[in-house]
């Protein structure tokens, strides 16, 4: 950390090309002070707060985002002047409890969550995600973690520090450390005239390099500015969704994995901006092509950085920890999947099939038709979780159904051998994924272990938003329904 007499510069960009040596290396993430007041007299915060100003002067920062992150994974905030910077840091910015819900009505005109005449929130910043925005160097953004100032103690309904809290306490429990890494599917659209249908600027040819290089200059674009922000980006293709990518980036901690996943869509859409087009996380926007989706890989280090869900000699190389961890995601698997899916548009991707969507309560060896995936040396592929997810939410959400299954030694069973559709097809019975947002919501309610990884009033307002999302649709009258009925009598 910078002291006084120190000139402050940003946080060394990280290690690109990096392990998983160098992310046990870093610093694991801590969970936020638990009062408001302890975080505004943090050690040390005061002097980080004035290095960090130094540096705004230097570089001629204009403008600060604080933003902070809602149920449906929204960034929100404030922007701030920079001579405001020092204040906003120190003591934070207000904003209505309902922020967290994105401040929008609910079918009835209510705010949903929180009333208009309840109290407000201090989103106070975490300084280590100082970052400067290289779209426009004239402005930095800084993420911030969310308190209520009537009791002072950490907001229940702000996503990013409950996933802090939980991350940590699941490894203190298992004195180990949980490495993940999230696949983000997305569709590159020319932006539509009115009434016009999108179409995506490539065709949906998967790995075809000539696509990948009609994509050249914004792929090249997200690169650059991911990595300016500190992201690792690794690998990446053209899959198979007109104008679908893929460029993923590095695993990493819970909480900075799930930042990343964030800023990553920020970065997409200021590319967006620059080259005129549309970038969607939408899951499904089209039928008979595949959806987007958000594969999340994880392992569990042990302290020595062995992965100890790795066991050569287990059924499908899983040890027995592994075994208990996936046991645990299956029978929570309802659940998970109106977290990991929390659209009504997520399910076109279960119904419109072919496209090796996760539609079964099933796991394999590197079998692409199952749920989970094992992949070599001991990782998940948990399948289940689409471009639409809130990542603060689906990562606590798999964290506490994995423990569960930890602490109540469950087996998952065998993995399946073969084809989940030559198995259907041949007569095998094997358990379907909730087939509507209103089944997936029913299955999270009945599900508490689920639930409390969204405690108090974080399940409240994701309920209250959700349940209104699915009754709004059903309510709707769509053109499908008038080419449909329009003249179904006499």
């Amino acid at each position: 950390m910078a002291t006084e007499a120190e000139p402050y510069t940003l946080d060394p960009m990280p290690e690109f090309g990096g392990t998983v040596a160098s992310v046990l290396a870093s610093d694991r993430v801590a969970p936020a002070p638990p009062t408001l007041e302890e975080a505004r007299n943090a050690p040390g915060r005061r002097e980080r707060i004035e290095a960090l100003t130094r540096l705004i002067e230097e570089r001629g920062i204009r403008y600060v985002f604080f933003q902070q992150v809602s149920i449906t994974g929204r960034v929100m905030g404030k922007g701030v002047v920079s001579s405001f910077f020092p204040q906003v840091a120190e003591k934070g910015y207000q904003l209505v409890y309902g922020a967290t819900a994105n401040l929008f009505t609910d079918r009835y005109g209510n705010y949903i969550g929180f009333d208009p005449h309840e109290s407000e929130l201090a989103a106070v910043a975490d300084l280590d995600t100082f970052a400067v925005l290289p779209w426009d160097e004239r402005v930095a953004r800084v993420y911030c973690d969310c308190y209520d100032t009537e009791t002072g103690e950490l907001l229940d309904a702000d996503p990013r520090q409950n996933l802090k809290r939980i991350a940590h306490d699941f490894e203190q429990e298992l004195d180990c450390e949980f490495l993940i890494g999230i696949e983000p599917e997305m569709m590159w659209l020319r932006k539509p005239e009115a009434g016009q249908v999108p179409e995506g600027v490539t065709k949906p040819y998967c790995y075809h390099i000539h696509q990948f290089e009609e994509l050249r200059p914004v792929l090249l674009d997200v690169v650059e500015y991911g990595q300016k922000l500190g992201l690792d980006m690794s690998y990446g293709d053209h899959e198979d969704a007109p104008g679908q990518l893929e460029l993923n980036f590095r695993f990493d901690r819970p909480c900075r994995t799930a930042d990343n996943i964030t800023t990553y869509r920020q970065v997409c859409a200021a590319v967006g901006r620059k080259h005129d087009l549309l970038p969607t996380f939408m899951p499904k926007p089209f039928t008979g092509v595949a959806a987007n989706g958000h594969h999340h890989h994880f392992t569990l280090m042990d302290r020595d950085g062995n992965n100890v869900f790795h066991d050569p000699s287990g059924p499908a190389q899983l040890s027995q920890i592994a075994r208990h961890f996936l046991g645990g995601m299956l029978d929570h698997f309802p659940a998970l999947m109106c977290v990991g899916n929390p659209t009504v548009n997520s399910y076109c991707r279960m119904w419109d099939t072919g496209f090796w969507a996760p539609i079964y309560k099933n796991w394999g060896w590197q079998n692409r038709t199952t749920t989970v995936r094992v992949a070599s040396g001991g990782r998940f592929e948990y399948r289940g979780v689409d471009s639409s997810c809130n990542p603060y939410l689906t990562v606590a959400s798999l964290l506490r159904a994995g423990l569960d299954g930890i602490r109540r030694e469950v087996d998952p069973g065998p993995p399946q051998e073969g084809n989940t559709y030559e198995l259907l097809a041949g007569g095998a019975d094997i358990e379907k994924v909730p087939d509507s947002l209103g089944a997936a919501l029913e299955a999270l309610a009945a599900d508490e272990v689920v639930r409390s990884a969204m405690p108090g009033r974080l399940y409240k307002v994701f309920n209250h938003y959700k349940r209104d999302e699915w009754e709004r649709y059903l309510a709707a009258v769509t053109d499908w329904e008038r080419d449909e009925y329009l003249e179904v009598l006499p």
